[in-house]
């Protein structure tokens, strides 16, 4: 028999609106409850009104999550609100003492032990404390880079080290991705904006340790290295021109070591006008796998399948903090 969730969506920019419909399009196996955002332009007006649906859901959006978490006791909140866990881990924490399960599109919440140690515990304590698991995914990370590179390894017997290759055509996608890669910007506005330390792809460093850690292999090195994409030639977009000469995108890799030895090698080339758009798994093992998405994985629709495929994976979890490789392999529910 099918279940059905109830479900609070907090945070309805691009990625969050979308979620939204995949949501209402699933309404035998998802009750929409509750939407939270701040924006004073969206709170107030019913969900139909920021998709520009004909008929209204009844579902007013409010600004006040304290409220709409108390009173409609969701099983899960699917979370889209920052890729930057030290500014809205606290958004988790009330998600988790209202007793919901989140499943998050933080680029940081994916493997945040590292990088946010102090926040990781008091997040697994607060979602054990109540009965509730946080996870967070998304396309990548969370699943292009990192857990379809785990699951390649499933047929291996033994495995030396995996090349992971991903690259995007950025002007297909969403205008907040094409301005988060510096597309039509020069080569010093690239420059300024890269040693904020806040610019570029978020999550690069947590795929390698999250691969690291699904193989049991020790990284005790990891080298990353950012830098600008720039255009032959004038390409336009549905938002914006990248002329020549201009920065068209970013190519982000990072490489992570035992003491001398190489064991991952995470290559992302995110750019406006990229011709061969894939994603490429190469494991050195036996067997060796050699996967290859062509055309690649398209992250807008591919983010929203995962975080609401991750609805069933969250709810069933053991309380406390997860990341993809803790939980089943995430897979398509609700199409029929």
């Amino acid at each position: 028999m099918a279940r059905t969730f109830n479900v609070v969506q907090f945070g309805i920019g691009p990625i969050g609106q979308s979620c939204l419909r995949t949501i209402l399009s699933k309404a035998d196996h998802i009750n929409l409850v509750g939407v939270i955002d701040i924006d004073p332009e969206k709170v107030g007006k019913d969900v139909s009104d920021i998709l520009g649906l004909e008929s209204p859901t009844g579902v007013i959006v409010s600004g006040d999550a304290e409220a709409v978490l108390s009173s409609t006791k969701p099983d899960v909140v699917v979370h889209t609100t920052s890729s930057f866990l030290g500014r809205m881990y606290d958004q988790l924490i009330l998600c988790a003492r209202h007793g919901a399960n989140v499943v998050s599109s933080t680029e940081e919440l994916s493997w945040p032990y590292e990088r946010h140690p102090e926040i990781s515990v008091e997040l697994d304590r607060a979602a054990k404390e109540n009965g509730v698991s946080i996870l967070g995914t998304g396309v990548n990370p969370g699943y292009a880079m990192d857990a379809l590179a785990l699951m390649a390894t499933g047929v291996c017997n033994e495995v030396r080290s995996i090349t992971i290759n991903r690259e995007v055509d950025a002007g297909l996608r969403r205008l907040p991705l094409q301005q988060k890669v510096g597309a039509g910007i020069t080569e010093a506005e690239f420059a300024a904006k890269k040693a904020t330390g806040m610019f570029g792809h978020i999550g690069l460093v947590e795929s390698v340790r999250m691969v690291a850690a699904g193989l049991g292999w020790n990284i005790d090195r990891i080298e990353e290295h950012l830098d600008p994409v720039i255009s032959k030639k004038e390409v336009v977009t549905p938002f914006l021109t990248v002329k020549e000469g201009s920065v068209a995108g970013i190519h982000h890799h990072a490489y992570g070591y035992d003491g001398d030895e190489l064991l991952l090698t995470l290559d992302l080339k995110m750019f406006v006008g990229a011709e061969d758009p894939r994603d490429a798994v190469l494991v050195d093992g036996d067997p060796p796998m050699d996967l290859v998405v062509r055309g690649g994985i398209f992250g807008d629709t591919a983010t929203v399948a995962t975080l609401i495929n991750g609805i069933p994976q969250v709810f069933d979890a053991t309380p406390g903090l997860k990341t993809v490789k803790d939980v089943p392999l995430v897979r398509a529910f609700g199409t029929r």
